[in-house]
């Protein structure tokens, strides 16, 4: 079948034609092609039928076999005028069969409103070569309808308002030069329906309020050119959805308001041009929908407000291309966007998810999580690996991030640990000063169980000595202070220490081992427990007056609390600078 030619000329000789099933027409057409050079480059023959028999047989009810045909000015529009029947009023077509034929007409070959019987309906290979092709408010009944191999060298095609029943509607490998191709308000039946590997050119591709049932959806390596992909209001069912490395060109992508069904939906691998893609309110009942390694150009894209609580949404190792990447309040079960490059301003801010997996990307601009006119419900977020030159705008208590990062289930300690440190190098980036501290805590205590379970796993002495610096780091760096984030745990844990070495020189008094001892008699005549509170403080502050001094154990106990004094003093104003100078 000859495809790529761009002019044609039509010869009818007074030869008998026979086709390969043996039909007989008592005249033959010779079409010759032509390129764009005005070079022949081929040559079909036809039976040239009269369009008067062609009505006659659709009149009588009789099969119409145009198999190998030419075929004229196909028109029902004049079949009903010339029959008296109404416009719209369903003319019946039994036993249709057009495989390889030729179509041409000046202004449009119209099946419109036709009601064809049931079994299969075939155009399969045939040329329409002229004119518009319509099939507006058409009817077709149980059995697989077929256009796949087809050249429409106008364009325009129009199956609006059309219904099929059960059956496979075949669309595959077809040809459908610039125009628009109408398939609106289609009811498809149970079946398969594919438009793969077909190359739909420039303009308008409009499948707007279509229903497919059950059965499966096939864009696969389908190719358009650029103008407009329109599929908002569709409504599929229990439905296998193929946009397989699909090429959309720099057309304007639309599936607003569009519903999944339930079925799994694949865009892998599809080519979006420097249009706008609109994902708007979409929804989906239970299911995948998976955008691996898709190709966007310039032209923000909207995935806003989709329904799919119950669905898991991959955009991994996509190029998202330039222009800004919305998912504002949308509903997912589990959405990655693992290892993409976020070159531009990603708003991420959804409504709920039980994952964002945002691991091993590399963010160059903004990622917008941070709450502002509705809650931001995302249970578990995983950001192991990222490399961040850019922002994110997140809180620290209204995003849950200790939640967040904790509840993630695949991931180690030392990858948790990462994350916080992520969070914390963010928030000072942001200026975020009480959310840093909040990150590096979390940050450092994940890093010390991280260091602890693989000293463990050394095993031997190893792990047995790995408890005790463990130890004196939660101690000292965590309970005690809180990594020098917390002046007021600090003085807090500076008189939880006062109290303790008070009631420890006054034990030690009691059990004769040591005591504290006025060495100007005791003027203010303080009993022994408060004596021994009084030399506990000046110790701990080094203050040294020398009123009351030590002996026995205490002098040891002295020495142990004067160091731990001038410890807390110290760590005291490290926390209490680093507060200030924020």
């Amino acid at each position: 079948m000859v495809t790529d030619y761009t002019n044609y000329r039509i010869e009818v000789k007074n030869v008998k034609f026979i086709a390969d099933d043996g039909r007989t027409c008592p005249r033959t057409a010779i079409v010759t092609f032509y390129n764009e050079k005005g070079e022949e480059i081929g040559s079909e023959l036809f039976g040239a039928v009269d369009i008067n028999l062609v009505y006659y047989l659709i009149k009588e009810g009789k099969d119409l076999i145009l198999d190998n045909y030419y075929i004229p000015e196909f028109s029902l529009a004049s079949f009903r005028r010339h029959n008296g029947i109404d416009k719209k009023e369903l003319v019946p077509i039994k036993g249709f069969s057009a495989k390889n034929a030729f179509f041409e007409s000046k202004v449009c070959t119209d099946f419109t409103y036709s009601s064809f019987s049931d079994g299969e309906v075939s155009f399969d290979g045939s040329h329409f070569a002229k004119g518009k092709v319509l099939f507006t408010g058409s009817v077709f009944g149980k059995g697989n309808i077929i256009f796949s191999n087809t050249l429409f060298r106008d364009g325009n095609v129009e199956f609006t308002g059309s219904v099929f029943s059960e059956g496979d509607f075949m669309f595959k490998n077809a040809i459908v030069k610039d125009g628009i191709k109408d398939f609106q308000d289609i009811r498809f039946g149970n079946g398969e329906v594919s438009f793969a590997n077909t190359e739909f050119n420039s303009g308008e591709l409009l499948f707007i309020n279509t229903r497919f049932n059950s059965g499966r959806f096939n864009f696969k390596v389908t190719r358009i050119a650029g103008g407009k992909v329109d599929f908002h209001y569709s409504v599929f069912g229990d439905c296998e959805i193929m946009f397989e490395r699909t090429e959309f060109g720099n057309s304007r992508v639309d599936f607003r308001t569009v519903d999944f069904g339930s079925g799994r939906i694949n865009f892998n691998r599809s080519v979006f041009g420097n249009g706008e893609v609109n994902f708007e309110g979409a929804s989906c009942k239970a299911g995948k929908i998976q955008f691996k390694k898709a190709e966007m150009g310039y032209g923000p894209k909207n995935f806003n407000l989709m329904e799919m609580g119950d669905t898991d949404i991959s955009f991994e190792r996509t190029d998202f291309g330039d222009g800004d990447v919305s998912f504002y309040e949308s509903k997912f079960h589990t959405i990655s966007l693992k290892s993409c490059h976020l070159d531009h301003y990603f708003d991420l801010r959804l409504a709920k998810a039980e994952l964002l997996n945002i691991s091993d990307t590399i963010v160059r601009d903004i990622i917008d999580l941070e709450p502002y006119d509705f809650p931001v419900e995302i249970k578990t977020l995983d950001m192991s690996g990222m490399r961040l030159p850019g922002k994110i705008y997140i809180n620290w208590r209204q995003n849950k991030c200790n939640e967040i990062i904790v509840n993630q289930e695949v991931t180690t300690l030392r990858q948790k640990a990462e994350q916080f440190r992520i969070l914390k190098e963010n928030f000072s980036g942001t200026g975020k000063y009480e959310d840093e501290d909040e990150a590096y805590i979390m940050f450092k205590r994940y890093e010390a169980k991280s260091w602890l379970t693989e000293q463990k796993e050394k095993g031997g002495i190893t792990k047995i000595a790995s408890y005790i610096p463990h130890g004196f780091k939660w101690l000292v760096f965590d309970k005690i202070g809180l990594y020098a984030t917390s002046p007021g745990r600090v003085l807090f844990s500076v008189v939880i220490f006062w109290i303790f070495f008070g009631t420890l020189y006054f034990l030690t008094d009691l059990s004769g081992l040591g005591k504290t001892v006025s060495s100007v008699n005791n003027p203010d005549n303080l009993s022994a427990l408060l004596q021994s509170f009084y030399h506990s403080a000046i110790t701990f502050f080094t203050i040294g007056y020398g009123d009351v001094y030590p002996i026995g154990l205490s002098r040891i106990i002295s020495g142990f609390e004067g160091f731990i004094g001038v410890f807390m003093m110290s760590y005291f104003t490290v926390a209490f600078v680093r507060r200030v100078l924020r």
